[in-house]
């Protein structure tokens, strides 16, 4: 894995991906705290935030943090991946921000060489698979008891991919 330039900036026609700045963790972390959120990020403190930050763009809206792309690069020439997680605030959602901000985020990792992008929203998990689905991802398979929130138990996620050329938009 690979971290971005410092002061990486990726404008979008209503949104702004950017590399975190201080005080992002603290908008960042109430998002998560946000009920809708939470329900598929679990509980997350500040201290983790920080720690997960260090790989990610923060989506800007009207010039205020409403989400994050984390990513995962792969940088050895035989592969070039990149899987990403994305959240935003529960008041930008279902509007096409999502989209957008994966729009923006593959098409960047395209210019640094990448050719495929995976990434793994828990099955039942109907309004990300949309957004993805929208930007070109296509299910791979389903991961059986991937992942678990705060404790609670193993649940199923949806492995999907793209490839460059297949993205929509």
């Amino acid at each position: 894995m690979t971290s971005l330039d410092t002061d990486t900036i990726l404008r979008g026609e209503r949104l702004t991906l950017r590399t975190p700045r201080d005080g992002d963790a603290e908008a960042l972390t109430a998002i998560l705290a946000e009920p809708e959120v939470m329900r598929w990020w679990g509980t997350n403190d500040l201290a983790s935030v920080r720690d997960d930050l260090a790989a990610g763009f923060v989506i800007v809206i009207d010039d205020a943090p409403a989400g994050w792309v984390l990513y995962t690069e792969e940088t050895a020439p035989g592969y070039m991946y990149v899987g990403f997680d994305i959240t935003l605030t529960t008041s930008a959602q279902g509007q096409g921000y999502g989209r957008e901000a994966l729009r923006l985020a593959i098409r960047h990792f395209v210019s640094r060489g990448h050719h495929r992008f995976t990434i793994d929203p828990a099955v039942h998990n109907e309004r990300a698979i949309r957004c993805y689905t929208a930007v070109g991802f296509k299910p791979v398979g389903v991961m059986r008891d991937y992942e678990r929130i705060d404790d609670g138990p193993w649940h199923d996620a949806l492995l999907m991919d793209l490839l460059a050329h297949e993205l929509v938009g």
